[in-house]
């Protein structure tokens, strides 16, 4: 304050007047002349820490005449950002942010010619840390007033978000957090009168690049380098574009599509297209930043088969390892890390097995049904964390709606520090949000308003969602998808055994001509299509295996009804998850006790073929582990005269979230559009009987897209019997009208084809659902 009235008393004689406070000012600051102030003792260094907090402190009330002194030594500031001593870097940092709020023409000038281009030196740690200091600093002092600057800053900040030093990566993410949400106030406000034509030219090349981070659509097109095996929609292209778009800048998003748009297939284009381009680029320059990298794709443990099947669909030039199975195959599969291209696994062996999956970096690191990840104190969350990648990627049909602390979890996981610590977060987000929904008043309502606005200005750039009704106009509304899931432990023991031993009874029945043969080899099918159902439809007490399975799920602790043994049961829960059937309204499952339930958006036609596999979805799934989901249901059993009531009621209350259906009954004559979604457990021989029962729902009447997903077991009998569908409709002149005519129509080469097991499946124990539970039990009836 005493010098604060010397200044105004003083003005423009203030140097002159009292030469003393110029001595103070900038004598101590010559320790800068040598380069980075290493020739001083403990006295000068404390001396020139003063002078820098001096002029930081006048500057403001320093007359313009005076100013001009300071403004001159901006030079002797860059070079205390530069200093090996962080005390320095930070006094001179603040000094500079201070100089240069109050004379933004001078000191942006300043900032942009030598201080951002430090911020890009790989080779320097010392120069990143002062001019990210300076920046960050520079940004708390001016606020909002940094706004016809923000431009600047944006690409250079943002180019730090990954740098390899915690303190830089940190405070960048903190940083551009707070400049992202002015962006979009930016291209609205006039240029400051006396803003230097050198910032003037620079700042079109940035806004271009603002331009294309805030509106996906503006961004430019993205040529595959790669050849993938599919047609991308437009929306996909567009989607591919934005995802080449963080690539290139180092960014980290949420691809949050509405299901079925084909987030799998954007991601493979991307992870693809990148591995090609850095195998190009350290052909070139064999540069360490080229070098080549696998890319991790973690999911689910009933989707693992699922990525597998699409990354050879659609990339087959990518080598894939699937790192899963028991902790024994897991150990023989290690060396192989970091030899492939792409390695998909599972969350809970990430969590098992960190020390081995984290010791690789990765080029990209994708989490598919990434809110998984939305508890930030689990094991798995803190686990997923700790792998190391260039590029993240979170993939997720159901963003966030109820509880946005799960967003801080993702964001943490993409950018930390983007979204403060999550006590920071719950204290500008979640708590004025949570409060301006329980609570009524002007006040609380305009707080959370605020918040929710500011949280969506800030991780706007970050998100890409897409709805089926917003792109897919100019689509067939009926979109098929096959969901592949692998067998559990208990299946492919029991799958195993039973090909082996029937195939040569088959070949046997099947050297005579008579009709009846046929027979024994339809019920030999039938066993293996309940057992890649459920080994419980197959596994009774006159089973050969019966006692021995029994025994080792006894050792287990596991029930044979688990919904663990069917991957298919495990698929389904997820598939209702992602349309939203089962979500409570605190965003937990259904199995959660006393979660209140929600309205689905999406509803549900399940069809099965069998009977028993409908009771096993009803009493198993729904009942047990999903209770809050709503259902009705339609089989042999229900009287055909009141079926129609039970459509009716179905199409009339959108409370009821699920129609389970055997496909005979529900596949004709039924008009279903109450529902969008169609999945089918099982699949019939004849393909016509499944698009009839699939276009109970797509048909007249019918408001919104239809996804058909149809559940299939890799490797197995039910793989095949989907392609003999594919094939026989391909074949005009082939129709059959009766069901499982399709297996009479066979011959003997086709029959025993059926029998052949995938040689993975055959040779080895491999549990590729990512189950380690079985760890210890020797006997081969291993269970996840």
């Amino acid at each position: 304050m005493g010098l604060s009235k010397l200044v105004n008393q003083y003005k423009a004689d203030l140097f002159a007047e009292i030469p003393k406070i110029k001595s103070l000012m900038f004598d101590s600051l010559s320790i800068f002349n040598d380069g980075d102030g290493t020739a001083f003792d403990d006295a000068q260094g404390q001396a020139a820490i003063d002078s820098l907090e001096l002029i930081r402190t006048l500057f403001r009330d320093l007359d313009k005449s005076l100013r001009i002194e300071i403004l001159d030594k901006l030079d002797v500031l860059v070079t205390g950002l530069k200093s090996k001593y962080s005390v320095f870097r930070y006094s001179s940092a603040k000094c500079f942010a201070t100089v240069a709020s109050i004379v933004p023409t001078v000191g942006f000038q300043t900032l942009v010619s030598q201080i951002l281009p430090m911020l890009g030196n790989a080779f320097e740690l010392k120069e990143r840390q002062g001019s990210i200091e300076c920046i960050y600093h520079l940004c708390n002092v001016m606020g909002a007033d940094i706004l016809p600057y923000v431009v600047f800053l944006i690409v250079p900040v943002l180019g730090r978000m990954s740098d390899s030093n915690n303190d830089v990566r940190v405070l960048s993410t903190t940083t551009f957090a707070q400049i992202i949400k002015l962006v979009p106030l930016e291209a609205g406000i006039p240029d400051p009168v006396d803003m230097p034509k050198e910032l003037l030219e620079g700042r079109d090349k940035e806004r271009d690049f603002i331009q294309q981070m805030m509106d996906p659509t503006k961004i430019k097109p993205f040529q595959l380098p790669v050849s993938i095996k599919a047609t991308l929609r437009k929306y996909q292209q567009e989607g591919v574009n934005w995802l080449a778009f963080l690539n290139k800048y180092h960014l980290h998003g949420i691809l949050c599509d509405d299901m079925g748009l084909g987030k799998t297939l954007q991601t493979i284009c991307i992870v693809s297209s990148d591995h090609h381009i850095r195998a190009e680029e350290f052909a070139k320059t064999g540069s360490i930043e080229s070098r080549k990298l696998p890319s991790l794709i973690i999911c689910p443990p009933s989707l693992t088969g699922h990525w597998e099947q699409e990354l050879d669909q659609y990339a087959p030039f990518l080598k894939v390892l699937v790192y899963a199975g028991s902790p024994s195959v897991r150990s023989g599969l290690r060396s192989q890390l970091n030899q492939v291209d792409v390695v998909v696994t599972s969350y809970d062996v990430v969590r098992n097995d960190l020390q081995y999956v984290s010791a690789h970096d990765y080029n990209y690191c994708v989490l598919d049904e990434g809110h998984i990840i939305k508890n930030a104190n689990t094991k798995l969350t803190k686990a997923v964390k700790k792998v190391n990648a260039e590029h993240r990627l979170i993939l997720s049909g159901t963003p966030i709606q109820n509880n946005v602390l799960e967003l801080w979890s993702l964001f943490d996981f993409l950018m930390p520090g983007f979204l403060g610590t999550e006590k920071q977060f719950h204290e500008k987000f979640a708590k004025p949000i949570a409060l301006s929904r329980t609570n009524k008043g002007d006040k609380e309502q305009e707080a959370g308003a605020l918040a929710l606005e500011s949280l969506h200005k800030q991780v706007l750039p970050f998100m890409l969602r897409r709805l089926k009704e917003d792109v897919l106009s100019d689509l067939p509304p009926k979109i098929m998808q096959d969901y592949y899931c692998e067998l559990s432990n208990l299946q492919k023991q029991l799958y195993r055994d039973f090909i082996n031993k029937q195939r040569s009874v088959v070949a046997n029945d099947l050297k005579g001509s008579a009709k009846d043969q046929k027979v024994h080899v339809f019920q030999v099918l039938q066993y293996m299509r309940k057992l890649c159902n459920h080994p419980s439809l197959v596994l009774k007490p006159g089973h050969p295996q019966y006692q021995e399975a029994m025994q080792v799920l006894s050792q287990s602790k596991m029930k044979l009804n688990d919904i663990q043994h069917s991957p298919k049961l495990m698929a389904l829960k997820n598939l209702l998850l992602e349309c939203g059937i089962g979500v409570t309204q605190s965003g937990s499952s259904s199995s959660a006790s006393g979660a209140e339930n929600v309205i689905a958006q999406h509803r549900a036609l399940i069809f099965c073929q069998m009977k028993d596999m409908l009771d096993i979805v009803e009493n198993d799934l729904l009942k047990k582990n999903m209770p809050s989901v709503t259902y009705m249901r339609m089989d042999g059993s229900t009287e055909p005269r009141s079926r129609q009531d039970v459509v009716r009621k179905f199409n009339n209350d959108p409370s009821i979230d699920v129609l389970l259906l055997t496909t005979k009954v529900g596949g004709l004559g039924l008009n279903l559009t109450g529902a969008d979604t169609v999945i089918f457990v099982e699949h019939d021989w004849n393909p016509m009987n499944d698009l009839q029962a699939m276009d109970r729902a797509h048909r007249l009447g019918q408001k919104k897209n239809v996804n058909v997903y149809r559940l299939i077991t890799k490797d197995t009998l039910e793989e095949k019997i989907m392609g003999l569908q594919k094939f026989k409709m391909n074949i005009a002149s082939t129709i059959i009208n009766q069901q499982n005519a399709g297996l009479a129509s066979m011959d003997t080469n086709q029959l025993l084809d059926l029998f052949d097991s995938d040689e993975k499946l055959a040779d080895t124990d491999k549990d590729t659902n990512g189950g380690e539970e079985g760890d210890g039990v020797k006997n081969r009836f291993c269970c996840q």
